[in-house]
């Protein structure tokens, strides 16, 4: 999975990116101190590889991994090549989700590049540029469609579907906000549409606020009220705070964590929202030499799920012996969840469940 991390100058985006990633991207108080995107992969927590390393006493340990991609800032024009829009665009179309993140705290210190605080204002000038970076695709495919409609009749419903798309952005709506389905979304799935990206809106607060009341807050309703338009997630964060608890030990950062009323870190939250926005769930695989967490969409049968491992374990699969992560923990081992009936023989059709421990059975 990877991750875009996008925003307004001053947003407080390379903050945030340093502390979910540890890595050390430039951020100042001024525009554009995001030039070339900045990248940093991190391991996605699970507690469950811990519990079957203790099982297996495996060689190694394998995590799923996350990228994030610290994009640089966006300005009115960004569609037309204007400040770093060109590079703004062209990154944004390699991630598989946005993280949106909005300032929502005050600082006399920090200057907003539009004067004065406003998420819901910041939120549509970010949309509008991909918005209108958007009806330059979707407009050239719709003078190529009714071109080929007048020799092929069976194109105009093509035709229908992008007017009605068109005159849609023309509205300063996003892509995702659309609602259409069958053909229609396949079409929509065939356009690499910058405003079709699943989003989480990040709301960047002050410390202060952070702590409090956020039903209370009212830069973080308006994050909330455009974000339900649109069907997007929000996820409060305090980059400040995130940044100065990167390096403390484990131990002392679940227990800032706790003394905030908070379970987990602002890089948990983010994953795990991250999954949830592209419907993605991981399986295991366990043994002498790993247990490793791979992960895919919701939906996958077992013959491809088996081809993340390896092309070949999809071409000759068998069948997958499978067993809950849960029913393998209590048992204490395989041969103990086998002995109960609980390890599985699984064939082509069996769509894959978050948790499962598997073994691939193939031929090739």
């Amino acid at each position: 999975m990877k991750l875009g991390i996008v925003g307004l100058p001053n947003a407080g985006k390379s903050i945030l990116f340093n502390a979910l990633t540890g890595a050390k991207a430039e951020s100042a108080n001024y525009l554009f101190s995001t030039i070339e995107p900045n990248t940093g992969s991190v391991s996605v927590p699970d507690e469950r590889l811990d519990a079957l390393a203790r099982l297996y006493d495996p060689k190694k340990i394998v995590p799923a991994v996350i990228e994030f991609v610290d994009i640089a800032g966006l300005a009115k024009g960004s569609y037309k090549g204007e400040g770093m829009g060109n590079k703004f665009l062209a990154s944004i179309r390699e991630v598989d989700a946005i993280t949106h993140v909005v300032r929502c705290f005050e600082d006399d210190e920090v200057i907003h590049v539009d004067g004065e605080l406003s998420p819901r204002r910041d939120i549509e000038n970010v949309n509008l540029e991909l918005v209108f970076a958007d009806l330059d695709i979707v407009t050239r495919r719709m003078e190529r469609a009714s071109k080929a409609a007048k020799g092929d009749k069976r194109l105009l419903g093509e035709v229908d579907f992008l007017n009605r798309l068109i005159f849609h952005l023309e509205e300063g709506k996003s892509a995702r906000a659309f609602v259409c389905d069958g053909l229609e979304l396949e079409i929509l799935r065939e356009m690499p549409l910058l405003s079709a990206k699943p989003v989480i809106y990040a709301a960047n607060l002050g410390e202060k606020d952070f702590a409090g009341d956020l039903e209370e807050h009212p830069f973080f309703a308006q994050i909330k009220a455009a974000a339900l338009e649109e069907g997007a997630m929000v996820l409060p964060v305090c980059a400040k705070l995130e940044e100065d608890i990167t390096d403390l030990s484990p131990e002392e950062k679940q227990l800032f964590l706790q003394d905030i009323g908070l379970e987990h870190s602002g890089l948990d939250r983010v994953i795990q929202s991250g999954y949830a926005l592209l419907g993605l769930i991981s399986f295991l695989t366990a043994g002498k030499p790993e247990v490793r967490a791979w992960t895919i969409t919701k939906g996958t049968k077992a013959p491809q799920a088996a081809g993340k491992i390896h092309t070949d374990f999809e071409r000759g699969f068998i069948r997958a012996e499978v067993v809950a992560y849960d029913a393998l923990i209590e048992c204490g081992s395989m041969a103990a969840a086998k002995e109960k009936g609980l390890v599985r023989s699984e064939g082509k059709e069996y769509i894959m469940q978050d948790g499962d421990v598997v073994l691939f059975r193939f031929n090739v």
